[in-house]
């Protein structure tokens, strides 16, 4: 009698395999399950990982060819779980299914990694905010500008994505940006932004308006704690290089 999650068919993206290829594929899928289970977590490599996910869409036959076009068309794990999932349909063999299964671990991974701060300290979590921080933006092919605001025990009051573009003036007028502080209650607040080239190096546009947003902050007793930027390559934190 299989177990319940044996039974599971999501409809779609099952390529045709001769029943020798399904037994095979099921051995192979019996191994990894196993590691997966009784292994640390280094256990898997990435494809294997992603090999695993694609299990829940593709019911039979082997993944791994699949898993390891997709890392080579987007670079890593990472990238193909924060692919647009119309991008990621464009590799031969991923369907609308296989799409969506992806999809739902990006959005379950955001989601763990969001409630790791949402009701605690931001200050004192740091390390789970930048984990947060990183997974919804570092793969991001544009460039998405974040306010975090604050409230008195920097507790995040409104994760509020500002706009999409370059970051300057333009883009973000800073009286806006204080204004919806005093809307939403915050006393501090925490500017975030990606580098789609990768390099989380600032630049100089972010070194001003950076300055200029936390000196209307300060006229309005609204603190600025930092403007952290994310890359592929890492992270850079102006406060800690002494930029504002």
């Amino acid at each position: 009698m299989p177990e319940a999650e044996d039974g599971f068919d999501f409809g779609a993206d099952t390529p045709n395999r001769s029943d020798a290829g399904k037994t095979a594929g099921a051995g192979h899928r019996a191994r990894l399950r196993v590691r997966l289970l009784t292994g640390g977590a280094e256990a898997l490599a990435d494809y294997e990982v992603l090999e695993y996910l694609l299990f829940a869409a593709i019911k039979q036959g082997d993944t791994k060819p699949l898993a390891k076009a997709l890392i080579a068309q987007f670079g890593s794990l990472a990238g193909v779980l924060n692919a647009d999932p119309k991008a990621l349909q464009r590799v031969k063999g991923v369907g609308e299914t296989s799409a969506a299964a992806l999809k739902a671990v990006a959005i379950a991974s955001r989601r763990m990694t969001r409630g790791e701060i949402s009701k605690k300290p931001v200050l004192s979590s740091w390390q789970a905010l930048i984990d947060y921080l990183t997974t919804d933006m570092a793969h991001l092919t544009v460039e998405r500008v974040r306010i975090l605001y604050l409230d008195t025990k920097n507790r995040l009051i409104e994760d509020h994505h500002l706009g999409d573009g370059s970051i300057d003036e333009a883009a973000i007028h800073p009286r806006e940006v204080i204004r919806r502080a005093m809307d939403v209650g915050a006393s501090a607040m925490i500017l975030v932004h990606n580098h789609p080239s990768g390099s989380p190096e600032p630049s100089r546009a972010d070194i001003q308006i950076t300055q200029r947003i936390a000196e209307a902050g300060r006229l309005l007793g609204v603190t600025v704690h930092d403007h952290v930027i994310i890359g592929r390559e890492g992270h850079t934190s102006l406060r800690t290089k002494g930029l504002i």
